[in-house]
């Protein structure tokens, strides 16, 4: 747990809450509000009464002033789905700071919040090895603040393995969870055969989304230039290249415009759209920047 986040951060994070501007639409007992009428606390409406009806949930106030008999309903807590969709390919293990471990710091962070808050946590590692995949098992369907340990172990245990389709990881995550809820998406973004098909699939399940966009310093912004064989992490495709200073500018001027368009497109979706840095410091993205994007309160 410590390898991941620390004790003092947990103790903050145990104060936020997770927003959900649509009602839970869950079968499971959980703290959301939903539209289900049920034994809450919490007021929703009233019906006419009728025979068999239990007698306790009569407002006699109204009877008294109308004489006429009314039933008070309530609104019935459910939980909420919590899906995290988690960029696992090789490309995410670039970066003096580990993209990977970063976005499994974050993981921790949006699944512990989740667990105190008694929703339900399912992550997604996307592409998966074959010694990965019973470990993937015991990270869905996660329930409860004294699975937040096990959860934690099972996170630590991930590792990156080989090339994402991001499109196709994202569709098979919404057509195994029809249920809307809260969907997060932890990646950097570059799969050559885009975002869109995928993102449009979760969106189309009624999901609300928040995209994460995690790049390495070095990736937004090179210094080196020269000379240079660029490798492909996920290929292992090489390309000789002369990188002068000129090009340098074009390059982060593209880097910058992808980004800008991933951004347009989340939000001309009503998706939350977050950029981070794999070195920023991991306290301030969860307690400043996210808290600001509207990932929790």
């Amino acid at each position: 747990m410590a390898a991941l986040i620390s004790p003092h951060l947990l103790k903050r994070l145990e104060q936020l809450q997770l927003l959900a501007r649509r009602r839970s639409k869950s079968t499971a007992k959980g703290e959301r509000r939903s539209g289900a009428r049920g034994q809450s606390v919490e007021f929703a409406d009233y019906r006419n009464y009728v025979p068999g009806d239990d007698l306790r949930r009569i407002d006699w106030n109204i009877y008294g002033r109308l004489d006429r008999l009314f039933l008070k309903l309530y609104e019935e807590e459910r939980e909420l789905p919590v899906t995290i969709f988690l960029d696992a390919s090789e490309s995410m293990s670039f970066g003096q700071v580990s993209k990977f471990d970063f976005a499994r710091q974050v993981t921790a962070a949006v699944g512990y919040v989740a667990l105190c808050g008694f929703d339900r946590v399912t992550v997604e590692p996307f592409p998966l090895g074959d010694d990965q995949v019973s470990l993937a098992g015991e990270l869905r369907q996660v329930r409860g603040r004294k699975s937040s340990i096990r959860f934690f172990e099972n996170l630590a245990k991930l590792k990156v393995a080989g090339t994402a389709d991001l499109n196709q990881a994202i569709r098979r995550g919404a057509m195994k969870h029809r249920a809307p809820g809260v969907s997060v998406i932890l990646s950097d973004f570059l799969d050559p055969a885009g975002y869109e098909e995928g993102i449009k699939a979760l969106a189309h399940r009624g999901s609300e989304i928040h995209a994460v966009q995690i790049l390495s310093p070095e990736e937004l912004e090179p210094s080196t230039y020269g000379d240079l064989k660029v490798i492909d992490s996920e290929t292992g495709a090489e390309q000789e290249v002369t990188f002068g200073k000129y090009r340098l500018k074009t390059y982060r001027a593209t880097v910058q415009n992808y980004c800008q368009r991933l951004q347009e497109f989340c939000r001309a979706r009503g998706i939350c759209y977050q950029l981070s840095r794999s070195d920023t410091l991991i306290d301030d993205l969860l307690l400043k920047a996210m808290r600001t994007g509207g990932m929790w309160r």
